[in-house]
């Protein structure tokens, strides 16, 4: 048997292809392309991710700083009209 042989137990004819062409495989998991500008800031995907969880941490608090400094006008209305 040479080393690129298959054995005879495998069934090619159930075989199923999931993609095609070029681009990356990714099975359940979603691909990101970053421009080149943004690639050569970032070392790997962990570094990434990390500067996405920092943002997101950023502008969530953000948000909830922006609405501590709102007044409370809808029910401030709804307690003249009463």
């Amino acid at each position: 048997m040479s080393c690129c042989s298959l054995r005879s137990e495998y069934d090619l004819k159930n075989l199923k292809v999931r993609k095609f062409g070029p681009e990356p495989k990714s099975f359940g998991k979603t691909t990101i392309r970053l421009e080149p500008d943004v690639a050569e800031v970032f070392p790997n995907a962990d570094a990434v991710n990390e500067a996405l969880r920092f943002l997101i941490r950023v502008v969530q608090n953000d948000q909830v700083s922006a609405l501590a400094k709102q007044p409370h006008s809808s029910s401030e209305g709804a307690e003249k009209t009463s």
